[in-house]
């Protein structure tokens, strides 16, 4: 019986994601916040984190909402169409336009290759 019992114990440990285990309570509030902010709208992982920490924003610790914004699981190339569709559907961008404003730290802060990928898609180029 000790035995059963000790194997129940184990698999429903492995059930649980390691990651999970290991946020702590800032950092589980800036896993939901992330969450609602990008089902509203794209957001490159240095805006997100940006978004999370900034006095204007959430407030979160920087340390707090990068290890949240890590702990996710999110395809940032997705985010960057995301995003590059949003400003298309707001105004007129040529390819190159889109990809500055994706990636410049004045804008949303993707990476150069996240940019052009979200510009390709959202179909600037």
């Amino acid at each position: 019986m000790k035995i059963l019992k000790l194997v129940m114990m184990i698999t429903l440990f492995a059930a649980t994601p390691t990651w999970a285990e290991s946020l702590t309570g800032p950092q589980n509030n800036a896993v939901r916040s992330a969450n609602l902010y990008l089902s509203m709208q794209g957001f490159s992982r240095s805006g997100l984190i940006q978004q999370l920490s900034s006095d204007f924003g959430d407030g979160y610790e920087v340390a707090d909402a990068t290890v949240a914004v890590d702990s996710l699981d999110i395809d940032w190339n997705k985010q960057a169409a995301k995003s590059a569709q949003q400003y298309l559907n707001m105004m007129g961008f040529s390819c190159q336009g889109l990809i500055e404003q994706l990636s410049s730290s004045a804008g949303d802060w993707y990476t150069e290759s996240q940019a052009t990928y979200g510009a390709r898609q959202a179909g600037a180029c």
